[in-house]
Parts: structure tokens; C-alpha cells; sequence
């Protein structure tokens, strides 16, 4: 078996305004929509490592999760640690636009602590989001980029983001863009997200080529997603395998050649009530890796994800949604 290993940030979520009723809803965020992303769409000779912290508050709740996925390695094991688990109370203002509060605070990784547990993991493949903000630090990320030899996803979400002391998360420009698409080989932004990092997506673009990543996502909600990927690049088999310590982008990858890019349309929503968007890019992200990892090219790989996404927004929740994903349940 080959193992992809998950790096992320459990969140119970509050949500308001997702549906007509005044009640709010509470239910597993964060990491876990990853999660079933990666458990409907890798194929069966995948299995899923956590890299993951759980605090103690909802650590049984997070184990009884994990252990629900197909493609769950027999040796997974949570880090639970001391501190109140990160919660999250969502409002949502329309289809595509919410505001998030943020409470509760586990603590991001140090290489001391990251080091000994990614060699233990035996991974083939990184996936990674940053769904507090604060996983890994730039050191941090810099140092796994160099002692990892597989490709590293990462889904840059909340590194963009801080946390007023209201706990309301707000954007903001990311310092050291080059320093950190270095760390990755596939890299997903919204448009929000870009907007913190460069002026305009084709700067980012230029950056993010420039340091050694081989394909910049960005997802675009209902209009679908853009993406710009390097000379050469159609599939992961096209990156060569880095050696013990990397020491150069792409471990040499990089020919000459004019960049690749498309925009490919989303995919359509079923539903025709008010579906759920939670979630809806961490299954795209999860699920864009896991037909990558497979063998599928970058473009059917995306629209892998982006079906994937558009039956996420047909369920309710994290829960269940693995087999939803996967056609074994259907709405009612």
C-alpha cells in the first residue's frame, strides 16, 4: 500500500444562516471534509496517515471519525494534546460569501515534534491544509519540504487569514510568498486568498513558478477554476523524485517551455433547494490530489474535483459524506 499522509486542523463548526431555520447547526469541519474527500476518490492501493493533533475536549469524536474511513491506515493514530480543540461559529451571508469566529487553540507543529513522527509515517505523498493558519510555520514547512522526498498538495486556505481578538478571522497579505510556494508542488488558493499573496493572479503565477511549484489552482467557486501549470508538467509522474535532502525546486524538475493555463468550468449542482458550499474546497483539493496520486492527469483530475465538490454541496456535513461522494447514499 502507499501512504499519503494529512496535514490539517480539526474544527467543530457552528454554522448560522446555512439553512431557514433559526437553530444553528453543529457538526465536524476543518480537516474532516478533506478527509472524505481523500477516503471517496483515492484508489484502493492508497490508504490515509494523520498528521494530525486533536484536542482533548474532542479527541474520542475525532478518533471515531477517522477510524470510519475506508482508506484509513491500520496504524493511524490522532495526537491528542492538553488544549481546548479549534471551534469555529460560521455565518453565512449568501451561497459563496461567510464570516468565521474562531476559539479554542491547538498548537501548530515544530520540526521536533513534526520530524520523528514523518519518519515513523513511511509516506509516499503529502497532502496539506491549513485550516487554523498556524500548522506549520515557515521553518517548519521549509524543513519538511527538504527531508521529503514525495509530493506535497497544500491547500493554502487560512495561512492568509488572522484572528482578531473577537476571534473574527479577517485576510491578510502572506509575507514570503516565494519562500513558501517553494515548500509545494501543487498549490490551491481562492480568489480571496490570491488577492493576499500578489497583485494579480498572473504575478502569483510568475512567483509561484519561479519557486518550484508545478501547477497554482485557482478555484473560483460556481465559476469554476483556474490553473497555470509548468513546462512539462501534465501529471505528478512528472516531477522526479527528490533525493534525502532536496536542495534545488522540484528536485531538478523544470525544462524550458511556455506555461500551460486553462480555466475548466464547474461542475453542476443537483439540488434544487439550498445546498451546503462547507467544505466545498477542501473536497476539491483533497479529491484534485487523490486522481493525481492515482494516475490521472491535471485536467481530469479537476474535473474529478470539481464534481466532487458539486455533490458536497447535495450533502449535509462531513458525516456520511465519504459514502455520499462515492454514490452509496442519497439525498432524500
Amino acid at each position: 500500500m502507499k501512504r499519503v499522509g494529512v496535514i490539517g486542523t480539526f474544527v467543530w463548526d457552528v454554522i448560522y444562516g446555512r439553512d431557514q431555520r433559526t437553530v444553528p447547526i453543529e457538526e465536524w469541519g476543518g480537516i474532516t471534509y478533506a478527509l472524505a474527500g481523500l477516503d471517496a476518490a483515492l484508489s484502493d492501493d492508497w490508504e490515509i496517515v494523520p498528521l494530525l493533533k486533536v484536542g482533548a475536549d474532542l479527541a474520542d469524536r475525532a478518533r471515531t471519525f477517522v477510524h470510519g474511513l475506508r482508506h484509513i491506515a491500520p496504524d493511524a493514530a490522532l495526537v491528542e494534546v492538553p488544549y481546548p480543540n479549534n471551534r469555529v461559529e460560521l455565518r453565512y451571508h449568501d451561497a459563496e460569501r461567510r464570516s468565521e469566529y474562531l476559539s479554542g487553540g491547538v498548537p501548530g507543529w515544530t520540526w521536533l515534534g513534526l520530524k520523528p513522527l514523518l519518519e515513523s509515517a513511511r509516506l509516499d505523498a503529502l497532502y496539506v491544509n491549513f485550516l487554523s493558519g498556524w500548522e506549520l510555520d515557515l521553518e517548519t514547512a521549509q524543513l519538511l519540504r527538504a527531508h521529503f522526498s514525495g509530493p506535497i498538495y497544500c491547500d493554502l486556505h487560512m495561512l492568509v487569514m488572522a484572528v482578531q481578538p473577537d476571534g473574527l478571522r479577517v485576510p491578510r497579505p502572506l509575507p514570503d510568498v516565494a519562500a513558501w510556494c517553494a515548500c509545494f508542488d501543487v498549490l490551491q488558493v481562492n480568489e480571496e486568498e490570491m488577492a493576499m499573496m500578489a497583485p494579480d493572479p498572473m504575478m502569483l503565477a510568475a512567483t509561484a513558478m519561479a519557486a518550484g511549484v508545478s501547477c497554482l489552482c485557482v478555484t473560483l467557486g460556481s465559476q469554476g477554476t483556474v490553473y497555470v501549470a509548468a513546462p512539462g508538467f501534465h501529471a505528478l509522474a512528472d516531477i522526479p523524485r527528490r533525493g534525502a535532502v532536496a536542495t534545488s525546486p522540484r528536485g531538478g524538475f523544470g525544462g524550458l517551455g511556455a506555461l500551460r493555463t486553462a480555466r475548466l468550468p464547474a461542475a453542476a449542482v443537483r439540488l434544487t433547494g439550498d445546498g451546503d458550499p462547507t467544505g466545498c474546497g477542501d473536497v476539491w483539493g483533497a479529491t484534485h490530489f487523490s486522481r493525481l496520486l492515482s494516475g490521472d492527469n491535471l485536467e481530469d483530475a479537476m474535473a474529478s474535483a470539481s464534481r466532487a465538490a458539486a455533490r458536497n454541496v447535495e450533502h449535509r456535513g462531513a458525516s456520511g459524506l465519504a459514502s455520499y461522494l462515492r454514490g452509496e447514499l442519497h439525498t432524500s
